[in-house]
């Protein structure tokens, strides 16, 4: 191999390329594996419900949901995957979800868009307390 960089063509040439031989380049990627870009698809445990104050919001990093406690006795969850680019969402301040891939911001109380480039609102997602415990996903 010789010591000269690659003509600008065949750069070119080459990212051109990539896609037809399987090597895709995406510019709105986080780095993280396909598998935790998805909301629950079942019903998961959250563990004790009073661990989300009433007022408060909490986020469920490794569920993929976020919970509100709007009441006593009522809860929202939503799904906590960006619905710009599929990004796990791994940051709430307050009642803000900030999306670390491209600066989306979410209502944790309502699943709305603050802040694009997210245009649609985060999916709501059944709640429930089941023997203390707080249990959601799709009919949770």
């Amino acid at each position: 191999m010789s010591g000269t960089p690659p003509a600008r063509r065949t750069v070119l040439r080459a990212a051109a390329l990539a896609p037809a031989v399987g090597l895709g380049l995406t510019a709105c990627s986080s780095g993280e594996g396909g598998s935790n870009r998805s909301a629950p698809t079942a019903p998961v445990d959250l563990g004790a419900s009073d661990d989300v104050k009433v007022g408060g919001s909490k986020l469920y990093t490794d569920q993929r949901v976020v919970v509100s406690r709007i009441s006593e006795d009522e809860y929202k969850a939503y799904s906590s995957i960006c619905t710009h680019a599929r990004c796990p969402i791994n940051k709430l301040e307050g009642h803000k979800l900030i999306c670390q891939c491209h600066g989306s911001q979410f209502d944790a109380t309502n699943g709305k868009v603050l802040h694009e480039p997210a245009v649609s609102p985060l999916p709501e997602l059944s709640v429930k307390v089941e023997n203390g415990k707080l249990v959601a996903g799709p009919e949770a």
